[in-house]
């Protein structure tokens, strides 16, 4: 027999009594001998009702993710004709289950499930709220079991509208393709997923389109299939990816194939309108190895760009292959590149570390600009500086949880002023030294801004409590010991 967690303090009650009545019931004549009473801690308990939260903790999207389980792999069929507009999926989610689960939630937005089976059984489901899925599987789910979740679904995906982020999402573009990109959300707008950071997995793709359409995703191209008037393209990523970072690009495209040094396969993406592009993608081999020269190895297995026609307010660090808006430059695929480092290899846990990623990639554009172009990143910063005397809220954003909706503010500009500071303070080797241990130690993993700190003050040996409260977690100009220090000092 098994109980679940809430009966053993019952059981334990149960047992003294039948202990004290066989006792007494053996002293009577004749009695039979008592059995002994099997020992309540032995007892395996059931499963009856634990679910995991709706929710994976974070403070600014609290129910962005789900706990309970760990998802392994992503294996993704979907089926989209851009003259309907119609996407038709089936999601194979291989998770371990970290707590015992009669139930648990999985993250879809704005589309219609029509089956959920857990193993080879069918399981009850229902779709509550914005974006949960609930899942009751037909038998409970130990803790430490590995399982695999198959979700069958459908209907015309749409995009997430935040008034202080943008749009995020799948998005039709101007060719009459789709993609899908952006932060914090994208992924559950075309598949089930656990949205949230902290839980990165693998990645498999089966795109079906039209013959004349084709797919572009993360990670290295596989075998493209034809049958019916239909192709089917296929995509994998073997690194663990934060489900943001993923992403698929439905259009007519112009595709370059080609390889770094080291044999890493490229692929480069050209919408209709977008072939300009190529002017500054022929550099990515020298963005790459530059990067490496100063964060260490490229962490992935593949590298490349998906570039749209469409001049949206974004371009974004998909794993691997970068989405590219219309307008992006040089310096963008300097930045979005440098996020395969900072953000992707090594993910935030929460979004309140936004600045692990988005002030050291934006940085990346200064290291770049000082190694390619001999810029004096002091002289840079001390214009930035007195740019800054004619904007009176410059200052007044932290770099550090900032709060939700102001994760983008001033990583991209304050930021890159905080990182050369630090620079400074430091030392070129003690933070040459800092960001490249601090990527190795957390590579394919989560990391927390907190972290960052002490690591920079372990590998530098300098107490600089005071410098990163006045820069990343302060919201005034910092006081002239700390925005003048090193050869920044006038």
């Amino acid at each position: 027999m098994a109980l679940s967690p809430k009966a053993r303090p019952y059981l334990a009650i149960a047992a003294v009594v039948l202990v004290i009545a066989g006792v007494l019931v053996a002293k009577l004549p004749g009695a039979p001998e008592p059995r002994p009473v099997a020992d309540p801690s032995a007892t395996t308990p059931a499963v009856v009702d634990a679910r995991g939260a709706d929710g994976a903790g974070d403070p600014y999207y609290p129910q962005d993710g789900n706990s309970g389980y760990d998802v392994r792999e992503y294996d993704i069929s979907v089926s989209y004709d851009p003259a309907t507009r119609r996407l038709d999926g089936k999601a194979l989610v291989t998770a371990v289950a970290t707590d015992d689960l009669g139930r648990f939630n999985l993250d879809l937005y704005q589309l219609a499930v029509s089956e959920v089976a857990v193993g080879d059984r069918r399981a009850e489901f229902r779709q509550e709220g914005e974006h949960e899925l609930v899942v009751t599987p037909a038998e409970p789910l130990r803790a430490g079991r590995e399982f695999t979740v198959a979700v069958t679904y459908g209907g015309e995906p749409t995009l997430f509208e935040d008034r202080a982020l943008g749009r995020s999402g799948w998005q039709v573009s101007a060719s009459g393709g789709a993609f899908a990109a952006g932060q914090p959300h994208s992924a559950t707008t075309w598949f089930p997923a656990n949205d949230t950071p902290r839980d990165k997995a693998a990645f498999k793709l089966a795109a079906r389109v039209p013959d004349g359409w084709s797919v572009v995703s993360n990670g290295v191209e596989g075998a493209t299939t034809h049958a019916d008037g239909w192709s089917t393209y296929r995509w994998q990523a073997a690194k663990p990816m934060a489900t943001y970072l993923t992403t698929i690009a439905i259009d007519r495209w112009s595709v370059d194939r080609s390889a770094l040094a080291d044999g890493t396969p490229v692929v480069d993406a050209y919408a209709p309108g977008a072939e300009r592009a190529r002017e500054h993608q022929r550099r990515l081999p020298e963005i790459l190895d530059f990067l490496a020269g100063r964060f260490g190895p490229y962490p992935f297995q593949a590298a490349g760009g998906i570039f749209l026609a469409d001049d949206i307010g974004f371009s974004l660090e998909t794993q691997t292959r970068p989405v590219y808006a219309g307008w992006a430059d040089l310096e963008t695929l300097v930045h979005e590149n440098a996020h395969q480092w900072f953000g992707d290899s090594v993910s935030l846990r929460s979004w309140a570390d936004i600045c692990l990623n988005e002030c050291f990639a934006s940085y990346a554009q200064w290291l770049w600009a000082e190694a390619k172009d001999g810029e004096n990143l002091d002289d840079r910063y001390r214009a930035e500086v007195a740019r800054t005397e004619k904007s009176g809220g410059y200052w007044k954003r932290p770099l550090y949880d900032m709060g939700r909706g102001n994760e983008f503010r001033g990583v991209y500009d304050k930021g890159q002023l905080a990182v050369h500071a630090l620079r400074r303070q430091i030392g070129d080797d003690a933070f040459d030294r800092a960001l490249r241990t601090w990527l190795e130690q957390h590579r394919d993993g989560n990391a927390a801004w907190p972290e960052f700190e002490a690591h920079v003050e372990q590998v530098s040996g300098q107490d600089l409590d005071g410098f990163f409260a006045a820069w990343f977690r302060g919201a005034e100009r910092p006081s002239d010991e700390h925005l003048w220090p090193g050869s920044l000092r006038r």
